[in-house]
């Protein structure tokens, strides 16, 4: 059996920096969501736009877990 340590090297970095990337996403999804409620306390405005760019954060990590997912799961021809 030979391990093909750059492979594995490769796979390691891209899932650390893709875990990274989601993360920080997600992160600001939240804080998105939370200045929306903030606006809407303070009566400043609807917060659409928080509402906008938290639905467009949480869209593209539920896009990337839905790409792992579709890696992983073996196609059938």
């Amino acid at each position: 059996m030979d391990i093909k340590w750059d492979a594995l090297g490769q796979v390691f970095v891209i899932s650390l920096a893709v875990s990274v990337v989601v993360v920080a996403v997600f992160s600001l999804g939240a804080l998105a969501l939370a200045a929306r409620q903030s606006a809407q306390e303070r009566g400043t405005g609807t917060g659409a736009g928080g509402l906008a760019a938290a639905v467009l954060c949480f869209t593209a990590c539920a896009a990337v877990v839905l790409y792992g997912i579709y890696l992983i799961v073996p196609q059938f021809h």
